[in-house]
């Protein structure tokens, strides 16, 4: 099997809050007679092989701050979704990489034979998947959950329009929040190529640069102007702005989502949520911010 490295005590809190609130739509859509009649899908894109080795190597030591957290073999997401006293009509799986691809396979064959018949693995990038299954789907007769959990920036914007335009997927998100736009925004210039490229499909707008920088100047004794740029958006900044942009598009969110921190105490991504169908919004979004309460 191939081991899945990543993840510690934050990883098993945003488990804990994906599993319950699996939990809890699945009983409405088996209880509800009028959900009843509806097909539920779960989506995880970025699954990885299903399972996860919280043991750290030391790259990702270096690059998300922390080591030495909690060691152990643990289940993801995938069997998270998949271990419900509750069965979601459908579950796809997505992931790019062909080994993860066929560890998920694996993963069906060996532990949930029972739900193979159920599972759609799809070795693509999520990205891409997504929105063209997003705009092809009868959203009339089913309702979804999407889970998007990258490893860095990996989710586009255009991503998550395609999700709240269906207005039948709930999503939750784990937006980058210490380990992304804060760690390429440097504090005197605005990033330029790549990595400006990269925050705009992140946030489908360049208004970032306006929101988290301000020009600067000055004249000296002389008389001669002087221009400069200073970056004032820390991750309580940058976290609003994702927000703001989330409800945008959704018809609702959690206003204060949970912010999952390593084990120096330091902010590593913020695990949000909003809430695609108007009717069943507001029970959404109620059941959602009681399970991501510090």
């Amino acid at each position: 099997m191939v081991a899945h490295r990543f993840g510690g005590a934050w990883t098993e809190r945003k488990l804990s809050a994906l599993r319950d609130y699996l939990a809890q739509y699945q009983k409405i859509f088996t209880t509800n007679p009028n959900a009843r009649k509806l097909k539920t899908i779960y989506v995880d894109a970025f699954a990885g092989t299903g399972d996860r080795d919280t043991g750290e190597d030391l790259r990702q030591g270096l690059l998300f701050g922390y080591d030495d957290e909690t060691q152990g073999y643990q289940e993801g997401s995938v069997k998270v979704a998949l271990s419900l006293s509750q069965s979601f009509h459908q579950y796809v799986f997505i992931d790019n990489k062909a080994k993860h691809a066929n560890a998920l396979h694996n993963l069906v064959n060996s532990e949930f034979p029972n739900l193979a018949n159920r599972c759609t693995i799809e070795k693509s990038d999520a990205n891409i998947w997504l929105q063209e299954w997003c705009r092809t789907q009868n959203w009339r007769d089913q309702r979804a959950v999407a889970f998007l959990d990258p490893y860095g920036m990996d989710v586009e914007w255009g991503t998550i329009v395609a999700i709240a335009n269906t207005k039948a997927i709930d999503l939750w998100v784990l937006f980058p929040l210490g380990i992304g736009p804060s760690r390429v925004l440097p504090n005197q210039e605005i990033p330029e190529s790549k990595w400006a490229d990269r925050l705009t499909k992140l946030f489908g707008t360049d208004e970032w640069k306006s929101q988290f920088y301000r020009e600067n100047g000055h004249v000296d004794l002389l008389g001669n102007k002087h221009d400069s740029i200073t970056r004032i958006a820390g991750v309580d900044e940058i976290l609003a702005f994702f927000l703001k942009r989330l409800n945008l598009v959704f018809e609702r969110i959690v206003e204060r989502p949970m912010i999952l921190r390593n084990s120096k105490q330091s902010p590593m991504y913020a695990l949000c949520f909003a809430a695609g169908n108007p009717r069943g919004a507001p029970t959404a979004v109620r059941i959602a911010s009681h399970l991501v309460q510090d």
